[in-house]
C-alpha cells in the first residue's frame, strides 16, 4: 500500500520547475519537471478545426510567439458528459482541441533515439480525451520512453458527411484524419525530445483499438508507425457498422436538413456537439466512421485477409468481461440464439450454476470484443505476420463478483502502471503487482519488438490456428489453452466462422 500512497503522491505532485524549451512545428514549448520526467502539455499540433476549418481536414498548425505553455493540457474535444466514464477529462472541453502532449525521461536529448509510444484514446468517438489522469505518461516516461497522447475531434465533429459539403466530397472521417496529422508530428518532432521516429508504438483501447484497425489499413498512414496494440478493438466485419460515406451523408441529412456548407460551418458549437455521449449513441443524425476510401477501405479482418494492411508487429487482446450486458433471466438470456439455445447453454453455463448476469457479459464479450481479438491474430499469423494474443484477466473482487471477470476499459490503469489515478475504489496491495507486469509487458514491446524479455514470464506469439493466449490476472501471467475456446469456436460460428 505504501507503494500506491508514493505513487500517488508521485502522480499528482506539482510540478517542480519549468526545465527546459523545445522548438517544435510552430514554435517552442516549455517542458515542467518532475520526479525525473518532463512534460510539455497542450501543444498545439494543427490549426484550431473552427470556423472555416471545422469539417475539413486538419490544416497546419498556426505559429505562435514566444514559448508555449506546456504546464496544462489543452482542451479535450467538444462531447456531451458521460458521467460513468471510467475515464473522466479533466478539461473543459470545446471545438479547438487538437493537442497533443509528451512526457519524456528528465534526462533524454535530442539524437538519443528512445523509443517512442503514442496512445490514442477510447470513448466510443463520441467521449475522452488525453488528459485523464490515469492516461498519464509519466511512467512510461521513467521507463526509457518517450510518450505521446493526442486529442481528435470526437461526434459530429470528427465523424461526418452531409450533402452540403459535396464539393468537397461529401465530408469523412476528420477524427481518423486527426489521428494521422498527430502521428506526422511525431515523426517531424520527436527527435527534438529524444526519441526515434523509426521506433514508434501506436496502442489503443475500444474506440481507440478501433482506431489502430484504420491505421493499419490507411495508405495516409503507411510509415507513421512501426508497431500496434490493439485492445479491445474489435476487428470482425460488422463489429463496429460503418456506412458507406453515401448513406453517412443520409445521415447528416437528418440532422441537419437543407443546410448549405457554409451554414453547417455557422452551426453553434453546442448545437453540434448536442447530447450525443456514449449514453446516447445511437440516435438519429450521427453515422460514427464511414468507409471513406483513404481512412477505412473495409472490414477489419477483410483489410487483413486480402493483405491490405500494415505488416508489423501487433499485440492484440480483451478483457475477460469486456462487454455490454446485463441479464437477470437465463431463458431470456439464451433465448438470443433461437435454435441454438441449447448448444448456447452447453457452452456457457455447463453445470448450471453460473450467474446470468455472468453469462449475459460473457457472450457480449465474446461477440465484440475477445473471439473477433483472437480472429484478427489468426488472420495475422497466416500472413506471416508477428502478432501476440492476450486476456486482461483482472478484476477487483468487487467487480469480478458483479460481472464475471475484468470489465471494458479496466486494464488502462495497469497498461499505464497508474492505478491510483483511477476513479472509484482506492487500489489495494495485491494490484501493483499486477500493474508492474502489465506495464513492463507494453514497454517491452516498445523497447524491443516483443512483449516478454528476461524477468516476465514468456509470451509466444500467435499461430494461425492459435488456441492458447496469454492470460494476465492476479497470479501473474502464463501462456495456456484458452479457457473460453468452446465459447468462442461457437460464436465464431454465429458470426462469421
Amino acid at each position: 500500500m505504501r507503494k500506491f500512497v508514493l505513487l500517488a503522491a508521485a502522480l499528482m505532485a506539482s510540478a517542480s520547475a519549468h526545465a527546459e524549451n523545445v522548438t517544435v512545428t510552430g514554435g517552442a514549448v516549455s517542458g515542467v519537471e518532475a520526479q525525473g520526467v518532463t512534460a510539455f502539455k497542450g501543444i498545439p499540433y494543427a490549426a484550431a478545426p473552427t470556423g472555416a476549418n471545422r469539417w475539413r481536414a486538419p490544416q497546419p498548425v498556426v505559429a505562435w510567439q514566444g514559448v508555449h505553455d506546456g504546464s496544462a493540457f489543452g482542451h479535450d474535444c467538444a462531447q456531451a458528459p458521460f458521467p460513468p466514464d471510467a475515464a473522466p477529462i479533466t478539461t473543459t472541453p470545446a471545438e479547438d482541441c487538437l493537442y497533443l502532449n509528451v512526457w519524456k525521461p528528465a534526462s533524454a536529448k535530442a539524437g538519443d533515439k528512445l523509443p517512442v509510444m503514442v496512445w490514442i484514446h477510447g470513448g466510443g468517438f463520441v467521449n475522452g480525451g488525453s488528459s485523464p489522469g490515469v492516461y498519464s505518461g509519466q511512467n512510461f516516461a521513467r521507463d526509457g520512453v518517450v510518450f505521446v497522447s493526442l486529442n481528435y475531434r470526437l461526434g459530429r465533429f470528427g465523424f461526418f458527411a452531409h450533402p452540403g459539403l459535396a464539393a468537397e466530397g461529401l465530408g469523412g472521417n476528420f477524427g481518423f484524419l486527426d489521428q494521422i496529422a498527430a502521428l506526422k508530428w511525431v515523426q517531424a518532432n520527436v527527435a527534438k525530445f529524444g526519441g526515434d521516429a523509426s521506433r514508434v508504438t501506436v496502442f489503443g483501447e475500444s474506440a481507440g483499438g478501433m482506431s489502430m484497425h484504420m491505421l493499419l489499413q490507411s495508405p495516409l498512414a503507411r510509415g507513421l508507425f512501426s508497431q500496434i496494440v490493439i485492445e479491445s478493438g474489435g476487428g470482425r466485419n460488422g463489429t463496429l457498422p460503418q456506412p458507406t460515406m453515401a448513406k453517412a451523408a443520409l445521415v447528416g441529412s437528418e440532422f441537419a436538413p437543407g443546410l448549405t456548407a457554409a451554414q453547417l460551418r455557422a452551426l453553434p458549437e453546442a448545437q453540434v456537439t448536442g447530447n450525443l455521449s456514449m449514453s446516447s449513441m445511437g440516435q438519429k443524425g450521427y453515422s460514427g466512421p464511414m468507409v471513406d476510401g483513404r481512412t477505412i477501405l473495409g472490414a477489419p479482418d477483410d483489410a487483413i485477409a486480402a493483405g491490405l494492411t500494415a505488416d508489423v508487429p501487433v499485440i492484440v487482446g480483451a478483457n475477460s468481461a469486456d462487454g455490454f450486458a446485463f441479464g437477470t433471466d437465463k431463458d431470456k438470456v439464451f433465448a438470443q440464439f433461437g435454435a441454438d439455445a441449447d448448444a448456447a447453454r452447453k457452452v456457457y453455463d455447463a453445470d448450471g450454476t453460473k450467474p446470468a448476469g455472468h453469462i449475459a457479459m460473457g457472450i457480449s464479450a465474446d461477440k465484440m470484443f475477445i473471439e473477433p481479438s483472437r480472429h484478427v491474430a489468426r488472420l495475422m499469423a497466416a500472413r506471416g505476420q508477428k502478432v501476440w494474443l492476450y486476456r486482461f484477466g483482472y478484476a477487483v473482487p468487487k467487480m469480478a463478483q458483479a460481472i464475471g471477470g475484468a470489465a471494458h476499459a479496466s486494464e488502462l490503469p495497469y497498461v499505464f502502471d497508474t492505478v491510483p489515478a483511477r476513479k472509484g475504489d482506492a487500489p489495494l496491495a495485491e494490484e501493483q503487482p499486477v500493474a508492474s507486469l502489465t506495464h513492463r509487458y507494453w514497454v517491452n514491446f516498445a523497447k524491443t519488438g516483443k512483449p516478454d524479455a528476461a524477468g516476465v514470464p514468456a509470451w509466444p506469439q500467435a499461430t494461425a490456428t492459435t488456441t492458447t493466449v496469454q492470460w494476465i490476472d492476479g497470479k501473474g501471467a502464463s501462456h495456456t489453452e484458452d479457457p473460453y475456446t468452446a465459447r468462442l469456436d461457437f460464436t465464431a460460428s454465429k458470426i462469421g466462422g
